[in-house]
């Protein structure tokens, strides 16, 4: 079976900003395109908008993102009038806050519902369950990794039937470093003041400012590498706090404190990251709480980095230890420091070779055109079942 020729799909997502649930939103919407179909986008709307115009899929600015009940309401309102206006064949939704509300719109008007679980939901309480669980409430749940879909089985209990795999697919058109030319790399070390002579060993961390992300680890054991005799190394942390600027000051804080204004900086947002992987010799995600995919560890091994991550959750699916990268106990600032300087004595030859092995196998299991396929073949699956 194939998409219908009228086949529209809507996906709901909270803002289109920066981050592993849009860029599959933007993805997933081309795809549709590209097999004839119509894409539209329920969204607050962000940076990302213009990506997702450009690929001839239309914007539904709302206010999704709320948790407002009332405003929620009025969200389930605006979207049972856009799927009735635009004969919409299928609702994906891609946060549990707009799920409310698509969920509240699909069943009014017996469109088919699909959610795509992109994180691991902690729940503290059987009201948290509840609301966590609005996510398998429809006719398919989709868990980016083998790690989401074995927390959504044994939080809800749901149907193993209902619920399928789709890892999270790596543009790999725009990650490819030969499609990076050098001028877009030059620019990105002229924007981030790292001297043409420096010949330091470069870790990024690329990610919004958030203490999850875990920053402060690394700041420790850049300290620790410092204060052993380490001074080979410099850390770029690239994204922007959106807004939340108490954590960022914390940082330079605790830059300032450790005395490594010269060895870790803070360099904002990038919107060229496959130079920004390139410019870099190493990734790093340290996490504090387990990425239910860490499609920041998959994003460099495309570009040929090595990577060091936090041991837990999708990590330890995608990032294969001593042989693509490390996994490295997350909060363990010492061990963080001593897998630091062991990529930095490996040396580049060694490094590109582990660089290599990245490539080669984010090109055989992450591949973006296969995870939307993946995904079209879910709609069908949908589709089919319906009456």
């Amino acid at each position: 079976m194939a998409l219908p020729p009228d086949f529209t799909l809507l996906q709901v997502v909270p803002e289109l900003e920066t981050g592993g649930a849009e860029q599959t939103t933007i993805d997933v919407a081309r795809a549709v395109i590209a097999a004839g179909g119509r894409a539209l986008v329920a969204t607050r709307g962000g940076r990302m908008t213009a990506r997702l115009e450009a690929d001839g899929a239309r914007l539904a600015q709302m206010p999704v993102q709320s948790k407002n009940p009332l405003v929620m309401l009025g969200n389930a309102a605006r979207l049972v009038d856009l799927i009735r206006t635009e004969r919409v064949s299928l609702v994906h939704a891609r946060s549990r806050a707009p799920a409310f509300a698509a969920l509240w719109a699909a069943r009014t008007t017996g469109t088919p519902f699909v959610a795509t679980y992109h994180g691991v939901y902690k729940a503290q309480s059987s009201l948290k369950r509840w609301y966590n669980a609005v996510m398998t409430r429809g006719d398919l749940v989709i868990a980016n990794s083998e790690y989401t879909r074995a927390h959504v089985l044994a939080e809800h209990g749901v149907d193993p039937a209902k619920v399928i795999a789709i890892p999270r697919g790596v543009d790999l058109d725009r990650f490819n470093p030969s499609w990076v030319t050098p001028d877009r790399v030059e620019a990105l070390r002229r924007a981030w003041g790292i001297a043409e002579t420096d010949q330091r060993t470069r870790f990024l961390l690329a990610g919004r400012l958030t203490r999850i992300k875990g920053h402060l680890t690394i700041i420790e054991a850049a300290r620790r590498m410092k204060d052993a005799g380490r001074m080979d190394f410099l850390i770029l942390f690239a994204g922007d706090d959106q807004g939340r600027t108490g954590y960022g000051e914390e940082l330079a804080k605790a830059i300032a404190q450790a005395g490594l204004g010269d060895q870790v900086r803070a360099v904002g947002h990038c919107d060229d990251m496959p130079a920004a992987y390139l410019l870099a010799d190493v990734a790093l995600l340290p996490t504090t709480v387990p990425e239910s995919f860490g499609r920041t560890a998959v994003e460099p091994q495309a570009m040929g980095r090595p990577v060091i991550a936090s041991n837990h959750g999708g990590t330890v699916e995608t990032v294969v230890d001593g042989v693509t990268g490390w996994l490295v106990a997350p909060e363990d600032a010492p061990a963080w420091a001593a897998a630091m300087t062991r990529a930095i004595d490996l040396g580049p030859g060694k490094r590109g070779e582990m660089g290599q092995t990245g490539m080669n196998r984010t090109r055989q299991l992450y591949r973006v055109d296969a995870m939307c396929a993946a995904t079209l073949a879910a709609y069908e699956r949908v589709l089919e079942a319906r009456p």
